[in-house]
């Protein structure tokens, strides 16, 4: 039975809290989790706890930490993550960036020691929520991307955002990994399961494959575009520039070191960026365009009348419409196992069976 919203989101600030994560932190990760649910982002919300959980009871994240500004400018900041999980620090980077516009003009905050910091598009939304122009890149923990014409993993999803303000409640909100599809998505259809859409995956020896259990067998996920003929050189692209802006400039470790993986505490990179329409225009003049761009794209005419032609942003702002009034599903295997996890850690029981 799907669940009202504040209950799935207080779900999970309780499950975070039970394990040792302080209350301001558990409620502020909740927040950014629970978003990703409502807005049908299912690979990064409630979905992530069991995972997250195995490496708290393995040591490797440090729960209760608080980020500290370690280099600062008029215009940039570098943050250190502590080895927590990011979405605390992720909204403190991008409220440093967005401030640093609100002043300069631009902001830019890069982050290191830092783990998963959820969806991408939250950090973006809060950038054009203010009425700047949002970029925010994430550096992966896990290796399971094969360059192009590659057959050994070397990059991770390596995700992006970017968003505009436009109409109120409207920006323009892109949220995309760099792979085929985000692998939260292949963990989710393991979860129930359920085989994979056909060019997700690849076995070790490159064969197509559509079995969720594929990577843990040494198979590879694929980066954007599929194969070298579809282009995936494109996705392998964006991947690279993706690490070279969360890692490289903030120091993180670099994916292609042997040692990423292994430490204690993963050191992944962030990287935020904000801009004012101010510096080159009137700001409601931009934001006008942007509205006027985005309906125009949307008035296309469309191959299935019933189909119509969306914007980046649009259907997850519907799925985030259907959900507060119908409730946030959970699949039935993956509840199982969250209840299990707050059972076994002591937290109270929100959701039903």
């Amino acid at each position: 039975m799907p669940a009202p919203y504040a209950r799935h989101r207080k779900q999970i600030e309780e499950i975070l809290a039970a394990w040792g994560m302080p209350p301001a932190n558990a409620a502020s990760t909740a927040e950014v989790m629970a978003y990703a649910d409502l807005h049908g982002i299912d690979s990064h919300g409630i979905s992530l706890v069991p995972g997250y959980y195995t490496r708290t009871k393995q040591k490797r994240v440090n729960i209760a930490v608080t980020p500290s500004i370690v280099r600062e400018s008029p215009v940039s900041a570098l943050i250190d993550g502590g080895g927590g999980f990011g979405h605390v620090t992720g909204r403190l980077a991008m409220d440093i960036a967005i401030g640093k516009a609100k002043a300069a003009g631009v902001g830019i905050s890069a982050v290191r020691n830092s783990l998963h910091f959820g969806a991408c598009g939250f950090y973006a939304k809060m950038a054009a929520d203010a009425g700047l122009i949002g970029m925010v890149t994430t550096s992966a923990g896990g290796v399971q991307v094969a360059p192009t014409r590659g057959a050994e993993a070397k990059l991770g999803t390596d995700p992006l955002a970017f968003a505009a303000p436009g109409r109120d409640g409207e920006p323009f909100l892109l949220d995309m990994a760099t792979t085929t599809v985000a692998a939260g998505r292949i963990r989710n259809k393991a979860n129930e399961g359920l085989p994979l859409p056909p060019g997700w995956v690849l076995t070790k020896a490159g064969m197509p494959s559509t079995d969720p259990e594929e990577t843990g067998r040494g198979g590879f996920m694929t980066s954007l575009g599929g194969t070298a003929e579809g282009s995936s050189y494109k996705g392998y692209g964006l991947a690279g520039m993706v690490n070279i802006l969360a890692a490289c400039l903030s120091g993180a470790s670099l994916i292609t070191d042997p040692l990423h993986t292994k430490r204690p505490l993963q050191n992944i990179g962030h990287f935020f960026m904000a801009i004012d329409p101010g510096l080159f225009r009137d700001p409601a003049e931009f934001r006008a365009d942007v509205v006027t761009f985005c309906d125009a794209l949307r008035a296309t005419k469309p191959i299935d009348p019933d189909q119509p032609v969306l914007v980046a942003g649009d259907p997850e702002r519907a799925n985030a419409k259907r959900r507060m009034q119908q409730g946030i599903p959970v699949g039935p295997n993956l509840l199982t196992k969250v209840r299990a996890i707050a059972e076994e850690c002591g937290a109270p029981w929100l959701l039903g069976n």
